[in-house]
C-alpha cells in the first residue's frame, strides 16, 4: 500500500527537525519530510533564498501529490506553494499564518523593519539572538521544556543564515496572497491557538475566501501550536 507523502515547513528560525513530535506520532499514516528551508540549519548556506527557490525545493522532494502543512513563515511559504502546484498540492493544513500584507506602503514597511532586524541578527551571536527572539510576544507563554526544545533548534542555525531568510522569505518580502485564497480548490485546515488572537482573526477572515476552508481554535495554546500540542496536529492529520 502507498504511504501518502506530507511534507511540514518550519518556521522562521526553526528547521525541520522542530516537527520530530509530530512526525513521531503519526506512526504509518504519512511519508512525512520536513526539509530545512533556505537560511535555516543544514540549508543555512543555500543560495539564493528567495520564494521560488524553496518551491522548487518542495516540488523536489516527493514526485506526486502530497499534503503540504506550514507553521508561521513556513504556512505563508505553503500558500505560495499550494498555488504554484494546485494538481500536487491534495490538502493544506496551516498553523498560525497569514497570505501576507496587502497594503504595499504597509508591506514596504514591514520590508524596512525586516531588514533592521536582519541587521540586528548579523550583529549577534546566535546564541543571543535565540535568547533575545524567545522573548517576541508571539512567543511568549511557552511552557519552559517546550521553549528549551525550540531554543536547542534554533541555534542550529547562523545569524547569516536566519538573515537571509528573513531577507528573502520573510512577510516585507513576500507577495500578498489574499487576493488567490479563492483559487485554493484542496481541504484547507486554519490552525490557531486561542491565546493567539492575532491570527485567529486572520483564519477566520482566510475561511471567509476559501472554498474548502475549516478552522481549529486549539485551547489553552499561542502561536506554535504543533510545538505546543502536537496531539492536536496529528489528530487533524489522520483523524484518529
Amino acid at each position: 500500500m502507498d504511504v501518502p507523502a506530507l511534507v511540514l515547513l518550519h518556521g522562521f528560525t526553526n528547521s525541520g527537525a522542530s516537527w520530530q513530535p509530530v512526525v513521531s506520532g503519526l506512526g504509518q499514516s504519512y511519508r512525512a519530510l520536513a526539509p530545512d528551508i533556505r537560511g535555516h540549519a543544514s540549508a543555512t548556506d543555500l543560495e539564493p533564498v528567495t520564494l521560488s527557490a524553496v518551491i522548487g525545493d518542495v516540488a523536489e522532494l516527493t514526485p506526486g501529490p502530497f499534503t503540504l502543512a506550514g507553521y508561521s513563515q513556513g504556512g505563508r511559504i505553503a500558500l505560495h506553494v499550494a498555488l504554484a502546484l494546485p494538481e500536487r498540492v491534495t490538502r493544506l493544513l496551516l498553523i498560525g499564518a497569514s497570505p501576507g500584507i496587502a497594503d504595499s506602503t504597509e508591506r514596504e514597511q514591514r520590508r524596512l523593519a525586516d531588514e533592521r532586524l536582519a541587521e540586528r541578527i548579523e550583529s549577534l551571536s546566535i546564541e543571543e539572538f535565540a535568547r533575545e527572539w524567545v522573548r517576541t510576544p508571539v512567543l511568549a507563554g511557552l511552557p519552559s521544556d517546550v521553549a528549551e526544545a525550540a531554543h536547542r533548534d534554533r541555534v542550529k542555525s547562523t545569524p547569516h543564515g536566519l538573515a537571509a531568510a528573513l531577507r528573502g522569505l520573510g512577510t516585507g518580502a513576500l507577495p500578498s496572497v489574499w487576493d488567490r485564497l479563492s483559487e485554493l480548490h484542496m481541504p484547507v485546515d486554519l490552525v490557531v491557538g486561542a491565546h493567539d488572537t492575532k491570527f485567529t482573526a486572520t483564519a477566520r477572515k482566510m475561511a471567509d475566501m476559501i472554498p474548502n476552508a475549516t478552522i481549529t481554535i486549539v485551547p489553552d495554546t499561542g502561536h506554535a501550536v504543533h510545538l505546543e500540542r502536537p496531539a492536536a496536529i496529528i489528530e487533524l492529520l489522520t483523524g484518529a
